[in-house]
């Protein structure tokens, strides 16, 4: 009885991980049919289970979660906007902790990194803005002809 080499096996490596990522990631750019959709459920289950296996996720908070993915994939943060539907400032918010993320981003980030959304919803501490007083608080109230008597 001959053997039958299989497409797709167990994944034992991180080198057999990054190519069904890649691999994966060309079926979901082609047309897909029931044949590429069968597929591309059948990398997702074997990659997910390996990361399941090898999940790293739990040492890093959600920001610095997404700044590796954004790494790891080249992604700058004005393609973040793009794939997000979100402004500048918000994604400029998230990565520097002063905003977290929404429900609607968390499924958006996991769908296009191929993750749990449960590796995004997780706590993390976001960084509080010191209640400085406005530099010219003094100036914003005052009627126009008491600011230019003073100068």
């Amino acid at each position: 009885m001959e053997a039958t080499k299989l497409k797709y096996t167990i994944i034992r490596s991180r080198d057999q991980y990054d190519t069904y990522c890649r691999s994966l990631e060309e079926l979901l750019d082609s047309n897909i049919d029931e044949a590429v959709q069968d597929e591309i459920d059948l990398l997702t289950l074997l990659i997910e289970t390996y990361d399941e296996a090898h999940n790293t996720f739990t040492e890093l908070d959600p920001v610095a979660l997404l700044r590796s993915f954004m790494a790891e994939h080249h992604l700058r943060p004005q393609q973040l906007v793009e794939l997000l539907g979100v402004s500048k400032g918000y994604v400029s918010d998230i990565l520097n902790y002063k905003k977290g993320l929404s429900k609607d981003v968390i499924r958006k980030l996991a769908t296009h990194f191929k993750v749990r959304q449960e590796a995004f919803n997780r706590p993390y501490k976001l960084k509080t803005v010191s209640a400085q007083p406005e530099l010219n608080s003094g100036v914003i109230n005052k009627p126009l002809a008491q600011q230019s008597a003073k100068h």
